[in-house]
This record gives structure tokens, sequence and C-alpha cells, in this order.
């Protein structure tokens, strides 16, 4: 969630679930590097990254050899290709960049640097944001970890691009998050020990495809929200993804997203025609699946709904869905269950999933039942 916006998840007030947070189910691979063929320049350690980059031409390569890199980076020009050397299993490591004391930002992309690609870096202890990137067109992040990075891991916003095979820890908002973006893929990654795995927030034509989240507060959300110069979120695609045990305790430490509830799989909030298939999603101990509308939560924390709040055109198709729910994180409602609606939302529909249990709420017609309408 953006740090002034408003975290509009499910009917939340309070936190469910302590579990300690495990290592990567799926770490990403060493990547293949030999695609960039020859560099045009060499980062040695005890040298400056930053000053690499004020050297080169639009479209250089630049290669970052393994060491510890104590400074902030920023890429204005377009084409730069920034890649880290070695192998993060390998005898020598991969480089890393880290805060040298008191920089919100690890690396900063600004709008200039269309084609910007990031590959092969630890980004570690920033204040703010590991990589931050902003009206950016057509990047990529690939093999990228970003730890301890105080709210966000990966952070791009008005952008288009990729983010692949990237791990996330340690973030009290998001790991990976896309916010007011679109055409962005985010595919083989994995995120655990953050309040969200993965965020697509106020964004169209997004895909969440075979990532792994687990032992976050909340594996993936995908949401509109009030108060934001983007007033849609819709064609979103979550499919493919295991999201797993995600019970650790909210530790965010201010904003709203400090009111996640832990426990929670997969959340859809306001997003319009978002499709969630095929995702494996168990031991959430809230919820596996929900979907629900953004002027409830809206109301309730005193925002103005600027947005059309319901998700309109969800489908919930041939996921399996199971061992999640039986908590009660809200006194006011049922324990938990595997899928869960809230009855608003034109076109709304389930088809298909392997489950246990189900909640329609059915907030419009007051008749609660665990009937979820099927897809035509």
């Amino acid at each position: 969630m953006r740090r002034n916006g408003v975290l509009l998840a499910l009917m939340v007030t309070g936190l469910v679930g302590c579990e300690s947070v495990g290592t990567p189910t799926a770490p990403p691979q060493d990547p293949d590097l030999s695609r960039f063929g020859r560099p045009d320049i060499v980062v040695l350690p005890g040298t400056s990254i930053q000053d690499a980059i004020d050297r080169a031409a639009p479209g250089d390569r630049i290669f970052v050899r393994p060491g510890i890199y104590r400074e902030t980076v920023t890429i204005s020009k377009p084409g730069i290709a920034l890649v880290g050397l070695g192998q993060r299993n390998g005898t020598h490591g991969v480089p890393v960049i880290e805060n040298p004391g008191g920089a919100d930002d690890g690396i900063k992309v600004t709008s200039a640097a269309t084609g910007v690609e990031i590959v092969n870096l630890v980004v570690r202890g920033f204040e703010e944001n590991g990589v931050y990137l902003r009206g950016v067109s057509g990047f990529v992040l690939r093999d990228i970890v970003a730890v301890d990075n105080g709210e966000y891991g990966l952070f791009p916003v008005f952008s288009s691009g990729l983010v692949e095979r990237c791990m996330a820890s340690g973030h009290s908002d998001t790991g990976i998050y896309i916010g007011q973006s679109s055409q962005v893929v985010i595919r083989n990654n994995v995120a655990f020990g953050n309040v969200n795995g993965i965020e697509v927030e106020n964004s169209t034509d997004i895909q969440v495809l075979d990532n792994d989240t687990h032992d976050n507060t909340a594996g993936i959300i995908v949401v509109l929200l009030p108060g934001f110069p983007t007033k849609v979120s819709s064609s979103i695609l979550v499919e493919g993804n295991r999201v797993k045990d995600n019970n650790l305790p909210n530790f965010s430490t201010g904003g709203f997203e400090r009111f996640v509830p832990a426990g929670s799989g997969i959340l859809v909030v306001g997003a319009d025609q978002t499709t969630v298939r095929n995702n494996t999603v168990h031991g959430n101990n809230f919820v596996g699946i929900a979907v629900a509308n953004t002027g409830l939560l809206a109301q309730l924390a005193g925002v103005p709904i600027d947005v059309e709040p319901f998700p309109d055109g969800a489908r919930v198709e041939n996921n399996t869905v199971t061992g999640n729910g039986g908590t009660q994180p809200i006194p006011f409602l049922p324990p938990g269950t595997d899928l869960l609606w809230d009855g608003t939302g034109v076109g709304a529909c389930w088809t298909g999933n392997t489950f246990l249990t189900s909640l329609n709420l059915d907030l419009l017609g007051g008749n609660p039942s665990p009937s979820l309408p099927a897809c035509s």
C-alpha cells in the first residue's frame, strides 16, 4: 500500500496468526549473463557504481564485480544495463548495494531511463525502497534480491516492464509492488517475510504469474484505492502462483498497511476484470482467496470514495484452495474460509476450484450463505 493510501483489504481491525519466517521455497536461479556480451564499463570493488553510470553513454552495459558497494545509485539514461557478475551460490557471491547511512533509496530510476535493465544484484538496508522506478517504460528487473529496505523492496510506479526471478523479504509494506502502472509482468519471484508479498495497486493490464509468496502477512493483494490520480484497476491476471502460510504478524509501524490481516492468501479488493486461476493457496489462517469492495473499508478508514468501489468481473477459476481459514480476526465476522466474497461486483463468479469452505457475505442482500455464483 502507498504511504498515504488506504489499506482496503477485507474487513480489517486486527491481526491473526503467528508463524516464524521461513526460507524461500524456490530461490531464484543463478543467472545466465552471456546474452549481454562484452561490457562497456566494469566496476571493481572499492570503486563507485554511480561514477560508472555517470560516465556511461545511453545503451551502455555496465558490469559490476562481486563486492559490497556502500552507496546509492541513480540511473537517468536510456538503455542502460546494470549487471552484477557472480553467482548467488558461488564462492564469491554477487554484488551488494548497501545503505551508506540514512539513504532512502538503493537504486533510483527516473523516467529518462527507458529500457533500463537491472540484473543480479543484492540491494539491502535502505530506509524506504530497495529499487524505485518512476515513469519508466520497458524496464527489466531480474534476479534482484531486496532485503530489509524499509517499506518496499521493488517499487515501480507509473511504469511498464518486467519483474522476474527476484526475491524480496523484510519490508514493512510490500516486497514487490506495482502501482499506477500498466503492462507489467511479475513472474517467477519469491516474496517472504513482508507485510504484503506482492501488491498490484490502481494498475491495468498486469500479469502475476508463477510466484512463491509465503510467510508474509498477506500473500498477494490486487487493490483499487481512493485518493490517487489513477482511478481504475482492471485487466489483471493472477495465475499459477503458490501462496502458502502467510500468517506473519503485521509488523508495520505506520500507515494504513498496518491493518492488513495476517493469514491472508490472495485478496482482490475493488479491482475490475481480475482473473485468479490455477493457483495453489494453502495454510493461510484467515482466508485463501477473497473478493471484496473498496467502499466499506474506505468508510471505516474515514477516506472519501472517489473510485467505483465494486470488483466487477472477478473470476476465480480452477484454484486449489485448501487448509485456509479457521481463525476469526474480526469479532463481527465468522471464522475465515478458503473462499470468501462480500457479495458485491457485477459478474463475479467461481468455477472449478478445489476447496472445503466458502462464504458469501451478501452485503447487499443481507443473507450470508456458503453459495458462490458459478461462471457461465
